[in-house]
Order: structure tokens, then sequence, then C-alpha cells
């Protein structure tokens, strides 16, 4: 099918390149000329030749040159200033300037082209103003003279107030190319304002633009009469959440077609410039402003009686007690001041939100491209249960990862669902699991569908981005699912990827992201047309090996996501969020929905939670884009350090996208991130765009195999207790490295060294080790490298517990209770387990094996234990495994047990064929 017939026109080229670093590199290189510029004022004070130093300061101003028209400061004007007093040998003022410009860009970035340059900083009122208002860059794409009287842009610094709690600053660009480039590197642009006959071509066409924007003449579109939508939709795809406004010459009663729907707002420029200017402020703070959290506080800090039974609030039963003096001061006044069970005074209740607390979800909503957001305060765990308990039934089959969150497993549990377990590919050389392909999933399903038992399916469940950093295709996944099974719904676990949504790159592979476009694309009549052909082309096709598509007149997208917004933006630990695009969710499935909610959720929420919600959402929509970015910037420097320091890289490596991805799964052939001299990423564009498994490169799988140390004790031994250095996840021979928008260079810096000197200690170690020491070194280095336990699939589940004892779906509610019966269980340890396993005696679980972390079931309820499971579990090198008792071994059936479960199943079997099997069509 050729899609880009019924697509909606988007970029020509995705503008994902954006990543490229220039916003690091240009911070990089200020530092860089810094540096320079000192050292040619020494060498000329000196009296000696500066050719060299001259040379390499000329080189990086031509360097900054080539993106600093698009920041406020230092601008291109201070730019040339430097460039005329390098030009004149101003060597000493040179470098004073350049050091001031550094350091003011480091403090107030953008806000400080509103100082006066010629006034020392201390006496200025409005330094101190800066530290404590709102200041924002805004964009004017307007060709027009920027410094005539009667300009749009003078007009609207007319008007600025300097007591207003809201600042903002013009960046006046001429050209739609301009615009787009302005948008994706400077990230502190918060609103758009774009002249509707804009020209589309810059005046100056630098390499940085072309990167940007492709590498073709034609990668923005030529069609001078829809410039502006061209602009608008590019900036809509790479700052989704920026104000977008459109400034026109152009009579309402002119307009002969209908306009795209792109901008918040259309001006006309006859007009007074007073209510664009009060629209952008009012954008701003809309943006800017969170209502639970603006509630909280003005809650905190009026005066009130308290007689409801939460003691601690407001402090009294803290600050009075002669006990307790010592939490007081260290968790501060405000966090009592705050506290309350109270859900008046626009505080709102989370179990019926009508006021703040609906407003801020709403917000959120619009952030992360929903239709309805919910709050949680007991962590994904529990918005995963909510969510299994909303959409599925008893008897319901739903097809799941079988390494995803433990949370998963429990809510089919308790929903009483059948669970078709899908394996994910293994990467054994790291003993870690990668994820599940899309061949599998199609398997199952066309399986399911042959035995008469596809009606049944509701639901699947998927991690995206797993643990390790694997993100999948989730709209091809969705596409193809929906075109054999219509009606199902989706789970996606996007507890590690909350902070997807502030990039481009990374939001199109979003849950949301691709409901939206599925969305548009099956309301489109073209896409019908298309669907109408490819379908009788592909009619009597083979579906597992052909590309499949979903029928506009059947398929409805159901779409949940689940965000554990305290693993990777700034909520506090238990914050978290539900996601939906559920075209049938006011029909179907808002009542349960509701009564799932109220089920899970406690009577009494954690205000501070719901606050840090709201105030992640905010940092989302004003700073994500730039911290998110540099957050990237922080892992691919990284990367690329690693990779060059010899000796670091003697001892450990990161593992690259080919190591964790297949090559099958990558048809854009990308092994790894690499750039190219202007930092650009060399196959990013085309790998996020095509590839069925992408990895998102803040997750940092350093491979420690040969320090002969496992990661365990490479965790715990060298980063805690020598450096003080937190992780979360280990495998036998690899350590997992997280770079979120909390990591700061110095603590980059601080790991490079921390491996270093790790590294020079192995040297040494190595250098005054006997034959003895470096035989058994090489033996413990073969023991994590090459004599690893295969990682396990899953088994299967014991007939006693599949409801017609055949299928590849279990019924792990109905074992999980029966674990409960003393005499019906019994514990083995591994090498009893092994030797009956040897024998031919079937063990099967009573509960789940849950190594923490990562946190995803060895085994469940009902699924008979392998001797590969055994081995596993033998070698894992975690302390925490819930659901096994070191000391007792595993808890398995008796047979005794096993046989009475399959005669019940059976006789069961029996009774169902006289009535309609359990499940049935969803809604």
């Amino acid at each position: 099918m050729n899609r880009t017939t019924w697509r909606p026109r988007r970029l020509r080229v995705s503008a994902l390149a954006a990543v490229a670093n220039p916003s690091y590199q240009r911070e990089d290189t200020w530092n860089l000329l810094d540096d320079a510029c000192r050292q040619l004022a020494a060498v000329h004070q000196a009296g000696l030749s500066t050719q060299q130093e001259h040379a390499r300061v000329r080189r990086l101003l031509d360097r900054l040159g080539a993106y600093e028209r698009y920041w406020l400061y230092p601008g291109a004007a201070n730019l040339a200033e430097f460039r005329r007093q390098l030009d004149g040998m101003e060597t000493e003022r040179l470098a004073e300037q350049v050091s001031l410009t550094v350091r003011l860009l480091s403090e107030y970035g953008d806000r400080t082209a509103l100082f006066d340059s010629s006034i020392p900083l201390p006496d200025q009122e409005l330094v101190a103003r800066a530290k404590h208002q709102q200041f924002y860059t805004v964009l004017l794409a307007d060709d027009s003279p920027s410094t005539a009287s009667e300009g749009l842009a003078e007009s609207l610094r007319a008007l600025r107030n300097p007591s207003d709690d809201v600042q903002f600053e013009l960046l006046v660009v001429s050209s739609v190319e301009d615009a787009i480039c302005a948008v994706a590197l400077n990230g502190e642009i918060q609103a758009a304002i774009i002249r509707h006959d804009l020209p589309l071509r810059s005046q100056e066409r630098l390499p940085l633009m072309t990167n940007l924007l492709g590498v073709s003449e034609h990668a923005v579109a030529t069609d001078r009469t829809h410039d502006w939508v061209e602009c608008g939709e590019w900036i809509r795809e790479l700052r989704p959440h920026i104000d977008l406004y459109l400034l026109t010459d152009q009579s309402i009663a002119a307009v002969t077609e209908e306009e795209p729907d792109i901008y918040e707002r259309t001006f006309y420029r006859l007009n007074d410039a007073t209510d664009l200017n009060s629209t952008i402020l009012a954008g701003i703070r809309k943006r800017f402003s969170t209502p639970f959290f603006d509630a909280l506080r003005e809650y905190a800090a009026a005066p009130i009686g308290q007689f409801h039974a939460l003691p601690v609030a407001r402090g009294s039963s803290i600050f009075n007690s002669k006990s307790l003096h010592d939490m007081g001061e260290f968790y501060g006044r405000n966090i009592f001041m705050a506290e309350t069970s109270s859900t008046s005074g626009g505080l709102d209740s989370l179990l019926d939100p009508h006021g703040t607390i609906r407003e801020a979800m709403d917000k959120a909503a619009t952030t992360w491209g929903a239709h309805q957001t919910f709050f949680v305060t007991n962590g994904t765990s529990t918005a995963n249960k909510i969510v299994v308990q909303t959409l599925t039934r008893p008897g319901d089959i739903v097809l799941i990862d079988r390494n995803c969150h433990k949370s998963h497993h429990y809510g089919l549990v308790l929903a009483g669902a059948n669970p078709m377990y899908l394996d994910a590919y293994p990467l054994e050389p790291y003993a870690i699991y990668g994820a599940v392909s899309l061949r599998t999933i199609k398997k199952a399903l066309l399986d399911l569908e042959a035995a008469g038992q596809l009606h049944r399916v509701r639901m699947l469940s998927l991690t995206n981005c797993t643990f390790d950093g694997i993100v999948y295709n989730p709209r091809r996944v969705m596409e193809e699912v929906l075109a054999i099974k219509p009606d199902i719904c989706f789970l996606w676990d996007e507890a590690w990827y909350a902070f997807a949504t502030a990039v481009p790159w990374a939001r199109q592979r979003t849950a949301m992201a691709a409901a939206e476009q599925l969305e548009t694309m099956l309301a489109s009549p073209a896409y019908a047309e298309e669907y109408e052909r490819w379908a009788a082309e592909a009619d009597g096709a083979d579906r597992s090996e052909r590309r499949l598509f979903p029928d506009p007149q059947r398929a409805r997208v159901r779409v949940y996501a689940t965000h554990s917004t305290h693993k990777s933006l700034s909520a506090l630990r238990q914050a978290s969020m539900i996601h939906i695009r559920d075209e049938n969710f006011n029909a179907h499935a808002r009542d349960s929905f509701g009564e799932a909610f109220l089920t899970h959720t406690s009577t009494s929420p954690n205000q501070q939670l719901l606050a840090s919600l709201d105030l992640a959402r905010r940092q989302v929509d004003i700073e994500g884009f730039q911290m998110v970015r540099s957050a990237y910037n922080m892992a691919l420097a990284f990367r690329q350090r690693v990779q060059k320091d010899h000796l670091i890289s003697k001892w450990f490596r990161i593992l690259e996208e080919s190591d964790l991805v297949p090559e099958g799964f990558r048809p854009s052939r990308v092994s790894a991130y690499r750039q190219d001299s202007d930092g650009i990423l060399e196959g990013w564009n085309e790998a996020w765009r095509s590839d069925e498994f992408v990895l998102d490169p803040t997750r940092v799988t350093l491979y420690i195999g040969s320090t002969g140390m496992n990661g365990y004790d490479f965790r715990e031994k060298v980063l805690m207790e020598r450096f003080g250095i937190q992780i979360n996840k280990t495998s036998i021979n690899s350590v997992l490295l997280i770079f979120t928008i909390g990591v700061t260079w110095s603590s980059v810096h601080y790991l490079l060294d921390a491996l270093r000197r790790v590294a020079i200690s192995l040297d040494r170690a190595v250098a005054a080790s006997s034959k003895a020491d470096l035989a058994l070194q090489q033996r413990q280095i073969q023991e994590i490298t090459e004599d690893l336990p295969p990682l396990p699939d899953f088994s299967e589940f014991d007939s006693a517990f599949r409801p017609d004892g055949v299928s590849d779906y279990g019924d792990m509610r109905s074992a999980f209770y029966a674990g409960y019966e003393e005499n019906d269980k019994e514990y083995l340890l591994l090498g009893a387990a092994a030797r009956r396993i040897a024998e031919g005696i079937p063990l099967v679980s009573t509960t789940f094996v849950v190594p923490y972390p990562p946190g995803f079931p060895i085994l469940v309820p009902g699924q008979v234990v392998s001797k590969e499971i055994l081995y596993f579990l033998a070698q894992l090198d975690v302390k925490e495994i819930h659901g096994y008792n070191r000391d007792l071994g595993l808890s398995v059936f008796t047979q005794d047990a096993l046989v009475r479960y399959a005669t019940m199943r059976r006789d069961m079997a029996v009774l169902a064929q006289h009535g309609a099997p359990p499940g049935g069509e969803t809604s």
C-alpha cells in the first residue's frame, strides 16, 4: 500500500536531527572560546607570536556563527562585535567580554538580552528581578524591518511592563527555514508568531540548516501559498507544547478554503498589537499555571482551624512535640502546612475530581496527547492493575509479554483473565531480554483465530520502552494487530518513558502519539480507498508474512498508556499517570474504569504526590524540550567518551544498537549512534522512523565482562561502596546507567573519573598478578561471559491450569488461589527440584517468582518449572527474589493436587460443552 497518498501532509524529512547536539555544541564552543581568548590575550601581552591563537579564536567564532542567530543572547550582534575586537587585536577587552558573556549565558540564558551591558550587573534592578520573574523567548517570523517604528516587533516591545510577572523578548527571523531552525535549536522559545506570506528560503542557508531540514533542496515544500502551513506543521512536530500564532494581512472575506487547524489563533497586522501581546502573555501563563499546586499553596498559607483526622497537618503535632523536633527540622514546615485530608477549599478529590485536580489532569492530557489523563498516587503498579481490571473480564485472553512488570500479572489474577505469554527475543551474551517481535504477536493471534478463540482475545500488553531501553514502533504494531483483531485494546506500559513526549524522535514512538496517528489515518477517506485496493490484492495471502493494514470500517483505536512519572520527570516517588485514547471509552469503559480506579486508589491520596504530578506537567510544557534533549546529549557524549578513552575502553564497553537489537529488526542497518563532524547522528532519522525496535540512548548498558566482576558485585562493591554512585539494574555481566533530566555534566564527569580509576586499579592488579592469579581471573571472566545460563523462555501452563487443557493460555487465577492451600503445596530446594525433573516428575509453581530488579516473573502460578528455569534461578546475582524462599526453596504443587485439579478441569470442560464458553466479543 502506498501510504503517501492518504497520509496528511507532514514533514518531508522528519526533523529528528534536532537532537544533533547543536545546543550542547554551542555551550561547549563558548567555553572553548573563553579559554582561547584568555590564551590569546596572555600570548599577546607577552609579546609573542599570536598567529596560532588568533586562528583558533577565529575558527571558534566561525563555528558559533552557524547557529548564534537563533538565540537572543549572545546573538549575532555580540558575535560581530567580538570579530571586530579580534581584528583590532583588542585581546584583553575581547577576553573580558567573552568571559562575561559565558557567565551570563550560563546563569541567565536568553534573558540576558534585556540587561544593559554598559552598567555593572550588581547595580541593575533588572538582574535582581530576573531571578524571580518568568522570562521567555518568543519567535517572530516576519521579514519586515524589525527596527521600524511602525513594525510589530517595536510595537510589542513598547507594550512591555517591567513589573509584570511574565516577560518576553522577541527573536526575529525572516524566513520559514530560519523559523524552523530556531524552534529546533533554541529550547527557550515558548511561543512563535508566523507571518502567512513569510519567504520560504533563508537569505543565508547554512550547512547546519541543511542537516536539520534535510539534504534535499526541496526538503521543505515550495508551494508558496502554503508556506505558513508547512512552517506550522514543522513546529508542531518539533515542539507541540509551545503556543503558535498566525499573522496575516489577508481579509477574512478573501479566505476561500478551509484553513488547517495548526495555529491557536490568527491575528491581523493592521490591528493594534495589544491583543497579540495579551494573548501571548495569557498563553504562557496558562501553560505555567498548575491548578492543584497553586491551590495547595494557597491552602497552606491560609489561617485554618483543623478538626479533621490528620494530626500532622499544619505541623502542630510535629513542632509542638519534644520528640519530633528532628523530623520538623529535616522536612521543613511547608510540607506539613500543605498536608490535609480536606477536599474543599479548592483542593478537590482524586476519587471524584471536579475542580483543580480535574483541571490539572486535563492539562496533562493535552501535554501527553491523550483524550483523558488520570493521576495515580500508588505508583504504576496500581495504574497497570486499574487498566487491566477496566478492560478484562474472567475468561478473556490477554496477550502479554512474559517479561513485563509483575503488576500486569497480578492484575490478570485479580481480573480472572487468561494470559497467553509472548516471549521476547533473548540477548544470551548479556543475560537480558529484548522485546516481543511483531511476528511473534501476529503468530499468536493467527493461531488463536485458527483455533476459534480469537473472539476471546481482549487485550495486548507490552512494555515500551523496556528497562534496558528497547523501544517499540507502537503504530506499526497496532496497525497490524488491528488488521487481525479490530476491537482489541492495547496497554502500553511506558513506566520509563514519560519524558518521551518532550522531544520529537521519542514522541513518535509513544502510545499516545501513535494512537493519534491511527485515528487520523482511519478517519481519512483517502486511506479507505487505498485500503479497499490493498484488501483486494491481499485476499488469500499469507497474513503471517505480509504487511497488514486495518479495516477502517471495523478497527477501533483503544489505547492506554501508564507512566511512572517519577521515574523520568520531576515528580515524587509513586506519582504516576494513566493516559487514554479510547474511542469506546465513554460508551463502554468509563464506568468500569471508575470502579477499577476506586478499587485500587487510596481514600487518603497524598497531596504532595498530586502536586508533583501537576508540576511535572508544567516542567515538560515549559522546559521539557531543552531538559530532555540535554539528557540525550549527555548520554551520547558519555557513550563517545567511553569508546574513545583507551584506558576505560580496555575494561568496559557500552552495548550499542547492534548488541541489543538484532539485525533483522533494523532495516535501517544503523548499528550505533555515531556523530559526523557537525554533530549530526548518522542514520538516527531513518532508524527511529522505520526500525521495528530502536535503542533509546539514555539507557546506557555498561558491559563489564572483561573485569571478571558480576553486575551485582560491581554495583555494590565498586560503584556504591567506593564511589557512592547509585544505579538500579544489573545483569550477570552488565550494569544499567540511566541518563535522566536529573543527571548533570558534573555527575557524568565523576562517573568517567570513577571508571578511569577502576581501570587503573585493574591494570595494576594485572601487573602485580602471578600466573595463578591470572588464570583465576580468566576463569572468572569466562564464567560471566561464556558459561552463561541460557535465558529461559516461558515453559507452559500445566494442563491442570489450562481452560481447555490444551491451549497455550492459562487460568492463572485458579492456580494462584489454589496455591493458598497448605496441603496442596510443598517446598523444594533447587537441587531437589532438579532431581525431580530429571526423574520425569512434573513440577508446577504455586506462586510468582520475581527477581527484583528488574521486577518481572521467572515463574507464574500454574507454570511448569523447567530445568532451564532452575539453572537460571541458581545463577541469578540479585539478592531480592520475591516468591522464592532461600531456606525452604520453591513452592510447587503436590502431585496429588495436580491430579485433582486436572480432573476438576476435565469435568468443567464437559459441563462447558452444554453452555456458552467463557469470555466473549469485546465491546
